[in-house]
């Protein structure tokens, strides 16, 4: 099971067994990795991946979720 974490003002940090897949289904080669970070800022060159440039660009994320509205 993938668990997903929401880094404040920074990436999704991705744990578990997981798969990153292409529009069209196509698997990125993760080399066994079980951790990985997705860029939320969008200014990443190594994207979907996070590269840190969210923390030179001073990337300010929305408010946190309120749980209810996750339903």
């Amino acid at each position: 099971m993938a668990t997903i974490t929401v880094k404040n003002n920074g990436p999704l940090r991705v744990e578990g067994g997981f798969a990153i897949c292409d529009q069209d289904g196509n698997a990125f080669g993760l080399a066994g990795r079980t951790v990985i970070s997705l860029c939320r800022c969008g200014h990443s060159e190594n994207k979907p991946f996070c590269d840190g440039t969210h923390s030179q660009i001073g990337f300010q994320a929305a408010e946190a979720i309120n749980p209810e509205s996750a339903e």
